[in-house]
């Protein structure tokens, strides 16, 4: 069973990546799971709050989550061309402390994709975590998923509607899970 985890990098409910990762983890194919974790409760990076209180609990719970999976698929929005900063917030506190970064992060299989209401979907962001990922010492797997003018393919209630939208997904999800199942956690 190769076992993923999903994280968006939205904050907000009616994001356009939660429902893209909430749609990608009802569509994994046979032999894999996504699980969906979340950066909700993760503070603003403050080397006296880590000093001083060390790790928060929400930080720890997703590092052990992540450490503990095959492969880890990265749902970006785009925020004026580049990474949210929240997301990029969630991944500096989990690279914390920097002797944990191995564990968590090394070696470790990791997808981007993401939606975007504009009509290159997140490349850019895209772009923007490649060199993070790459510092952190993930293996990068080469496919990615940019669903542009991504209001039109779901509906009021976040559920994927696109046929053909739903069909590049699941090429992607399959894609990655035999890489990420090949590639095998360290």
């Amino acid at each position: 069973m190769t076992k993923l985890i999903g994280i968006s990098g939205s904050l907000r409910k009616g994001s356009l990546n939660a429902s893209l990762l909430r749609a990608a983890a009802g569509l994994m194919p046979a032999g894999s799971e996504l699980a969906i974790g979340t950066i909700r409760g993760i503070p603003l990076y403050d080397g006296d709050l880590e000093a001083e209180h060390g790790i928060p609990e929400a930080v720890t719970a997703l590092k052990d989550a992540i450490a503990a999976a095959d492969g880890l698929v990265l749902v970006t929005p785009e925020y004026n061309n580049s990474i949210p900063g929240v997301f990029k917030n969630a991944i500096d506190w989990l690279s914390r402390p920097s002797s944990d970064i191995e564990r968590v992060f090394g070696g470790k299989p990791v997808a981007l994709m993401g939606a975007s209401p504009g009509g290159f979907g997140t490349i850019l962001s895209q772009n923007a975590w490649l060199p993070v990922l790459r510092t952190l010492g993930t293996e990068l797997w080469s496919g990615r998923l940019l669903v542009s003018r991504a209001t039109g393919v779901f509906d009021a209630d976040g559920n994927l509607t696109d046929p053909k939208i739903q069909e590049q997904l699941q090429t992607f999800l399959k894609g990655f899970a035999n890489f990420a199942g090949s590639t095998g956690s360290r």
